[in-house]
This record gives structure tokens, sequence and C-alpha cells, in this order.
């Protein structure tokens, strides 16, 4: 990652503490980590929420074919600036809490998976449970959830609206992370054929 990357993101936790959620970029092995169990062969809309600087986007974008919507949703206005610069195909957004909003005004009816870097125990609970519903809406039946956060504070919360299928702990990120991978019920695999 570049240099200015790192910078960009630690001014922006300066401003936004809890926000942001952390003074570093995503490393290599929890980016990896993040989008290795996603069958991204099925996969034909993708929203990430929280992109930052981009750390998982660059995973995503060597992924996903060239057909698939991919989402960028980020509140800071100079890391989404950067985000449209670095990733121009993609559509980069402000404002998670209306993401079923913006991908149907994209003509996506649901998404097959939502990638996540929110910080989520960092927000109010109203807005934390606004994030929840508007992810769980916004997929398909079986489709994929997959956060990390650097607690298991969320387990509790998650597993209300979503199957949690594992947690995996990601020991070389600062700080260390736990990664989620949770499916909204309704998973048949004719559906995700």
């Amino acid at each position: 990652m570049k240099k200015n990357n790192y910078l960009q993101f630690a001014r922006s936790f300066i401003r936004q503490p809890k926000q942001v959620g952390s003074v570093l970029p995503s490393s290599r092995f929890l980016a990896s980590k993040m989008v290795h169990s996603i069958p991204w062969h099925e996969v034909n809309a993708v929203a990430e929420l929280g992109s930052g600087t981009g750390a998982i986007t660059k995973f995503i974008k060597d992924n996903v074919t060239e057909g698939t919507n991919v989402f960028l949703f980020e509140m800071d206005n100079i890391m989404r600036g950067q985000l449209k610069n670095s990733f121009p195909r993609f559509h980069c957004l402000p404002n998670a809490s209306r993401l079923v909003e913006e991908v149907q005004r994209e003509g996506i009816n649901q998404l097959d998976c939502v990638i996540s870097g929110l910080p989520f125990f960092n927000f109010s609970p109203e807005l934390r449970e606004t994030l929840l519903q508007q992810i769980y809406y916004s997929l398909k039946p079986g489709g994929l959830f997959v956060a990390f956060q650097y607690s298991l504070q969320m387990k509790k919360h998650l597993s209300l609206k979503l199957d949690i299928e594992k947690i995996e702990f990601v020991p070389l990120n600062f700080p260390p992370a736990f990664v989620y991978t949770c499916r909204k019920e309704g998973y048949d695999n004719k559906i995700m054929a």
C-alpha cells in the first residue's frame, strides 16, 4: 500500500475515530481472508461497506468478473474520491445506511454478497441496527455477509439476523481481527447455481 494511503487513513482516523475504527488500513492478510471464502463465480452484485483506502477493494477487483456490479460505500469524502479514481468502474457512494435504496437505484434487486469493514460497535445502537437491517434486506436468500471486527461483540447481534458459518482469527493485522462469514437463510444450491 502506498505511504500516502497510510497517512490518509491515519488522518481520517484522527478526524473521525468512531467512523474509521482503526489507525491503519486492513492488512493484506486480513483482506485476503475476507475474500477467500466467497464463491466469486456466483457473484453478480456485491457491496463493500467502509471501503476506506481500498485495501480490501483491490482483492475484490482481482476476483470479480467484468460484468459484476460492485458498490463501494465510504463516508469519508477524501477516501471516497480516491476510491473513485482507483476503481472507476465501481459505484462509489457515501452512506451505507441507504444500501438497499442505492443498489435498487442501479437496477439491482438483491446482492449476492456484502463485505464490511465497518466498526459496528463504534456506532450508536440505532445506527448499528439500521445497518444490519440494510444488509439483511439487501442480500438475496443464501447471500453471504463477510465482515471483520476487532472483537467478538457482534456475534450475538449477527446471529439474530444471519447464520454464522464461521469466525476466523487473523493475527497478522493491526489490531488483530476476527472475520465473520455469515449467510442469509434460504440457502439452496439451486438458487446459488
